[in-house]
């Protein structure tokens, strides 16, 4: 998994409530699509003709490089779908600030990667505000210091749980740190031959 220290780029916003995975990520790009960025809010992003809708936000320059989304309460609810990470990930996207996710989502987001940012309503509505009033639509968010900050000097602080925090800084899920557990797997191992040697005696049959 990529390490996540410091996150410069375009954010986008979607501020719609309860954008579920069926809207990230619809069934049919699953099924049939190489790439799942492609897919990406494909219902809203493509017409029925498969062509382009302009109105879309991630078919607008400089849009279309977003690195954050900036959404709307509840993102992520609906079914757990995990090709709703994916595929946000294949677009480019590897933080997304809401009021609220979903658990599922939430708990997604970290297995793969993905930062998710919880900030109030108030502030993500004025983030939104200065990010449209703005002229290079970029954010920061900067994992080490847990703060969301805008060039403008607008800078808002973000709390996350200490172990999520440094597995993201560190680049690992949660297999890389299983792995990092052999040692004392091995020792228990060992010590437990010692103390209950008969456990590891197969039965003759």
């Amino acid at each position: 998994m990529e390490p996540f220290h410091t996150l410069t780029g375009v954010a986008a916003i979607l501020p719609a409530e309860n954008i579920n995975t069926d809207a990230i990520i619809p069934t049919r790009w699953i099924v049939n699509s190489r790439d799942l960025g492609e897919g990406l809010f494909g219902v809203w992003r493509y017409r029925p003709d498969g062509t382009e809708d302009p109105d879309f936000v991630l078919n607008q320059m400089p849009f279309r490089h977003s690195r954050v989304l900036v959404a709307g309460p509840n993102f992520g609810c609906g079914s757990s779908r995990e090709e709703a990470l994916w595929a946000l990930m294949r677009f480019g996207i590897r933080c997304v600030i809401a009021p609220g996710f979903s658990d599922i989502f939430y708990e997604n987001a970290f297995k793969n990667g993905l930062l998710p940012v919880v900030l109030p309503a108030e502030t993500v509505a004025a983030l939104s505000e200065r990010l449209a009033a703005g002229n290079s639509h970029e954010l920061t968010v900067d994992l080490e210091q847990r703060a969301v900050s805008l060039p403008g000097g607008m800078s808002v602080p973000f709390t996350i749980d200490a172990a999520r925090r440094q597995a993201l800084l560190d680049g690992r899920d949660e297999i890389d740190r299983t792995l990092g557990l052999t040692a004392d797997f091995e020792r228990f191992q060992s010590d437990d031959r010692l103390n209950r040697p008969w456990i590891y005696h197969a039965a003759k049959g």
